[in-house]
């Protein structure tokens, strides 16, 4: 916290002052029930820190890099940076750690062919580019005749 507590309970007292929504009788006690409102959780954020420190599961924000196999779930991925929970790891997100897919993967050892998304989402895509069928629909090259010198001369 780079605010103090004291400080931070005078600017939320001085945001109410400004709205009105507190009077300037009661300007003392709204200040000191602001102070041990902020104090009370500070200790608590002190708890789950402490908790955190000694892996306590419950509040692990980020899953454990080490075995990335856990974070692809059928319905999910979990960010190994933010432990967010989302269906696919975009572009977009992974931009905000200031990583794109192919960092990431390098970073947690993630194998290069795994998609970075949940399994459902990934059969869902599998299944439609099955029954798109865009490899049929797509030009080949045997079958467009070359163009030769001669001909592009004439």
């Amino acid at each position: 916290m780079a605010e103090t507590l004291l400080e931070m309970a005078k600017a939320l007292v001085m945001a109410q002052i400004e709205v009105q929504y507190v009077t300037p009788d009661n300007l003392r006690a709204a200040l000191h029930s602001t102070y041990e409102a902020l104090r009370q959780l500070q200790a608590i954020e002190a708890e789950e820190s402490g908790a955190r420190g000694r892996g306590h599961p419950a509040y692990s924000s980020a899953p454990d890099p080490s075995d990335w196999k856990k974070t692809i779930t059928k319905h999910a991925i979990i960010c190994l940076e933010c432990g967010d929970s989302l269906k696919q790891l975009s572009r977009r997100h992974l931009q905000r750690h200031g990583l794109d897919a192919k960092a990431y993967r390098r970073k947690y050892g993630i194998p290069r062919r795994q998609p970075l998304s949940a399994r459902v989402a990934t059969a869902r895509r599998r299944q439609l580019a099955k029954s798109i069928r865009p490899w049929e629909k797509a030009p080949n090259a045997k079958s467009t005749p070359k163009r030769t010198r001669s001909s592009q001369a004439k």
